[in-house]
């Protein structure tokens, strides 16, 4: 039995609004009739872009975790939080929902999205046979999850107002926040650059012979 793909029909998806359109071999870009947007059979050097941001992403990931996302300044003294800090002192102070929370959204998720879109991109690459429909699912769990990564830019930035609106102290957001949310778009991007079409790519069912039989 073999799968017949929109590329084997000749067909091809636009990426903007989803339209099947036949795909025409020109020297000149197949434009979608409906919304205007180049169409491609596969997102062009998907695997490299999606590579690089990755890395990228990686590297920016150490001093996220490393430097002060918050800098704090009162009459108490000054004071710099990383994330794993600020996990330590919600759990301490009895805030486990929200220690659990900060945790998942600000270094586990980043974290296992890397992984998630390094194995995607490495079975890809490789032409890896097993389980497409659970790596499509890992894809599609990537993205959905993507949103929800700024969380802990969004809570820094909402104590720095209501602090300073109160003029209990002085918060400012430290360089830590500027490698994570590097890290967040990186990572939205990469998931965005990766065309899942490809884990379908290599999928060929072998067993014509016990078609052939039935």
């Amino acid at each position: 039995m073999k799968y017949l793909t929109a590329k084997d029909a000749g067909l091809v998806a636009c990426t903007a609004c989803g339209r099947l359109s036949r795909h025409v071999s020109t020297l000149e870009t197949s434009r979608c009739p409906r919304c205007g947007a180049a169409l491609h059979q596969r997102k062009i050097d998907s695997l490299a872009r999606t590579w690089a941001l990755l890395i990228a992403a990686a590297i920016l990931y150490i001093p996220a975790n490393v430097l002060p996302m918050m800098q704090t300044r009162s009459l108490l003294g000054n004071s710099s939080d990383t994330i794993m800090s600020g996990v330590i002192y919600f759990w301490i102070n009895g805030e486990y929902d929200l220690a659990i929370v900060v945790f998942t959204a600000s270094i586990l998720v980043p974290m296992l999205k890397l992984i998630a879109l390094s194995l995607l991109c490495l079975t890809a690459q490789r032409g890896a046979r097993w389980n497409p429909h659970q790596r499509t699912r890992l894809y599609h769990m990537i993205e959905f999850i993507g949103r929800w990564s700024m969380l802990d830019v969004f809570v820094v930035a909402l104590m720095v107002a209501l602090v300073n609106i109160q003029s209990l102290a002085v918060i400012q957001a430290g360089p830590g926040i500027v490698a994570f949310g590097a890290v967040v778009v990186l990572t939205m991007l990469a998931s965005m650059q990766f065309d899942p079409r490809l884990i379908w790519d290599q999928i060929r069912d072998d067993d014509t012979e016990q078609d052939d039989h039935d």
